[in-house]
């Protein structure tokens, strides 16, 4: 999200997509994201930047991602306009036979025998995060996020968003877990993307922290206390100081102030724009409600310990919107000081349910929004699918529907 002058706190918002390249028939990874490049750029330059949906590379070579060119008050003006641009790089692929696969992780994809990174411009900084961490593996070269930016100006709008966003990081998973198929099989956690994500720094346990960021409110804090943290402990293995970036800090949401806006990273990519933007929407607006005291003190927010909120999320991650929730204070936080126990699929069903009455929600997303709280995450939908079939076919037939959700910009469903 790029902006002349910095927007105030919700004045806009910045989405980025990221999708798999595969090929059409059997839908292994193909790394093909350097050719789509030059297909519209006439080289292999890493953006190709125009109004509206902008197109990027990313680490690995079969993953590109698409992006609001500039902060947008309206995102379901994004609806269309991402979907256009699926359709476009999909007719470029079918060149290649290859088209886009959605969801957070490819299903079979072996990270340590098929990635390729991406070697053309600003490949030094792949080859340096290569160099110290291999990123081969799962946590680094199998994973799609949709990633949400969102402004600030100065530190009183810093410190209230960041409360905000760290309180609520813990129960995103239960609107936005893809990834429960990694290697071929069901993994112990519907959001394994996040689960391997969280640990995918351990060299340099710094760079992730506990995934929660640290309770910290004012600019000058967080450089203390963060960037210069990791960028301290990363010096060893980067003398050329190649990584030693705002972008280099892998937490769950990451302070931007290169441009005034705090990214949310915690998110799997899901099956179709409409929904990554729906489930954007409510997370704004929820924000909204936090930070405006609708439930409670927005003060108060700012008391939350990392690792309290850290071990919501952990569970979360494990069993999305399934996870029971039996901290009643963190409850208290969305006006339930009634309920001391309720899982966190059930309390979106509560926020929607108060969002829709206080906020402007638009309303092309209430229904992707009714299906993924009321029908479960895209995760747990993908495994009743399957209904514990896994062979290679299985996970061809319902993979391959999700690529046509992709393209035809549906919902995903298991009926």
């Amino acid at each position: 999200m790029t902006t002349s002058e910095p927007l105030h706190i919700f004045g806009g918002a910045g989405v980025e997509l990221e999708y798999m390249i595969v090929d059409a028939d059997t839908l292994d990874v193909k790394p093909l994201t350097d050719e789509v490049l030059k297909a519209v750029n006439g080289s292999y330059n890493e953006n190709y930047n125009k109004p509206g949906v902008c197109w990027s590379n990313e680490l690995a070579l079969h993953v590109i991602e698409l992006k609001t060119g500039e902060p947008t008050s309206f995102l379901a003006d994004f609806i269309s306009l991402f979907q256009q641009d699926v359709g476009q790089i999909n007719t470029i692929l079918k060149d290649f036979n290859a088209r886009l696969m959605p969801s957070g992780a490819h299903p079979w994809m072996d990270p340590f025998r098929e990635t390729r990174l991406w070697p053309h411009h600003h490949s030094a900084i792949y080859e340096a995060y290569n160099k110290i961490f291999d990123c081969r593996g799962h946590g680094w070269s199998n994973l799609q996020s949709a990633h949400l930016n969102l402004p600030f100006s100065g530190d009183d709008e810093f410190g209230r968003l960041h409360a905000a966003i760290r309180v609520l990081l813990p129960i995103l998973p239960a609107l936005a877990a893809s990834t429960p198929i990694v290697d071929g099989r069901r993994q112990d956690s519907l959001d394994y993307r996040m689960e391997v994500y969280r640990t995918h720094s351990s060299k340099i346990p710094s760079l992730t922290g506990d995934v929660i960021p640290e309770p910290v409110f004012t600019s000058a804090d967080y450089d203390t206390q963060i960037f210069q943290r990791m960028y301290r402990d990363i010096k060893i293995h980067d003398p050329d100081t190649v990584l030693q970036n705002e972008w280099l800090n892998a937490r769950g949401a990451i302070a931007r102030f290169d441009r005034s806006a705090i990214e949310i990273r915690i998110l799997d990519v899901q099956e179709c724009p409409l929904a990554d933007l729906a489930v954007a929407s409510l997370i704004i607006n929820t924000l909204k409600a936090l930070v405006d005291g609708l439930w409670s003190d927005p003060v108060q927010l700012q008391q939350w310990r990392t690792d309290t909120l850290a071990d919501i999320l952990f569970k979360t991650i494990k069993t999305a919107e399934k996870n029971t929730i039996s901290n009643g204070d963190y409850l208290n936080i969305f006006g339930l000081q009634k309920r001391r126990e309720m899982t966190a699929g059930d309390l979106w069903c509560h926020i929607l349910q108060e969002i829709k009455s206080h906020y402007l929600l638009p309303e092309v997303f209430l229904e992707p929004l009714q299906i993924i709280t009321q029908r479960g995450t895209l995760a747990s939908r993908i495994v009743r699918q399957l209904n514990n079939d896994l062979s290679r076919p299985a996970l061809n037939r319902v993979y391959g529907r999700l690529c046509e959700c992709l393209a035809q910009g549906v919902m995903f469903t298991d009926e």
